[in-house]
């Protein structure tokens, strides 16, 4: 992918690791379409940064409205360069037992299905144009496992699953890759480590050398398991 600017599609696009990603992408002159699940906070991103970026609030794990939402965005401009399924949630530190359904379920429906429901609507368009970047974000707990977190572990594991597969049905020209974005301190990370998050890197550092990594990532790349560099 050139240096040429590029449609990016992101979940997850108010907070953490989606915003600093937002934030660097327009910086370099490409164009976001991104989505989250607060009001107000998609309404600061649209206030910030108007047309042709686009900030919609949905929830990836309702199928019926990123159906709506990836409609309207590839009939406003076509498919996505770049997709970045980044929209994830964290369960309560706790042993696995004590985690009950309903939290278990709401990782599964984000991290998991959430994925699965913007890769369903926006990765038609990618194939039938013959080109683009599926990235899936990960974690280094989807590689490796603590205690504490089974069900983020489970879910990020099948992530890793889920790109792999993904990469052997995606026709040439088009990519997936299943992306490890490293360690860094967002509000996610602390409600693991408290304050201990603080030793890493915070997001908008991160981003810096992030985006260009991301916007290297090409046909080359499908299928593989891949960590930003120095994070």
């Amino acid at each position: 992918m050139s240096e040429s600017s590029k449609r990016v599609v992101i979940t997850g696009a108010t907070r953490g690791l989606g915003r600093a990603l937002t934030e660097g992408l327009i910086a370099r002159g490409h164009v976001v379409l991104g989505c989250g699940r607060s009001g107000p906070d998609i309404a600061a991103l649209a206030s910030r940064f108007s047309s042709p970026h686009r900030f919609d609030v949905v929830d990836v794990a309702k199928d019926a409205a990123v159906a709506a939402w990836a409609e309207s965005v590839i009939l406003e401009g076509g498919p996505p360069d770049l997709l970045v399924n980044n929209a994830a949630v964290m369960n309560r530190p706790a042993s696995l037992w004590e985690i009950d359904a309903t939290e278990f379920d709401s990782l599964v429906d984000v991290n998991i299905k959430g994925i699965a429901n913007v890769i369903r609507h926006f990765v038609p368009s990618m194939v039938a144009a013959g080109r683009g970047v599926v990235v899936n974000l990960s974690s280094g707990w989807g590689r490796s496992t603590s205690p504490g977190v089974a069900p983020y572990c489970a879910t990020k594991w099948a992530v890793e699953g889920l790109t792999a597969a993904l990469a052997q049905e995606l026709p040439k020209g088009v990519a997936a890759v299943a992306l490890n974005p490293g360690i860094i301190d967002t509000e996610m990370l602390r409600t693991c480590w408290s304050d201990d998050a603080g030793r890493f890197p915070k997001a908008e550092v991160w981003a810096r050398s992030a985006v260009p990594f991301f916007l290297g990532l090409g046909p080359r790349d499908n299928g593989r398991a891949l960590t930003v560099p120095g994070s």
